[in-house]
């Protein structure tokens, strides 16, 4: 049996049910962070395609801030992403918690 051997899909399935490579993912040098850039690298890491440390280094996010991407998607899909709707859906959340 072989450990640590790096078998990674060739692409997976994006935010929006398209077929997502790494040739897909936003560039490197993105600055401007929409809702659909947010999910499809949650999406490559969700699905295998990148692992988080390159995500991180790839586009010089902290873990924190990816994370965070990660909750949001987690708890409301990609429109927890908005970044205008934030405390909305937190608030939701919480709430969902308590019941």
């Amino acid at each position: 049996m072989i450990e640590n051997q790096k078998i990674r899909p060739a692409q997976v399935i994006g935010p929006l049910g398209e077929p997502l490579t790494v040739a897909d993912l936003p560039s490197p040098k993105t600055k401007r962070w929409v809702v659909r850039r947010k999910a499809e690298v949650v999406a490559a890491v969700n699905g295998g395609l990148l692992t988080i440390d390159e995500v991180l280094e790839r586009y010089g996010l902290t873990l924190e801030e990816f994370a965070s991407w990660q909750r949001a998607v987690d708890r409301s899909g990609m429109q927890g992403l908005r970044v205008t709707r934030i405390q909305h859906y937190r608030d939701l959340y919480e709430r969902q918690l308590k019941y």
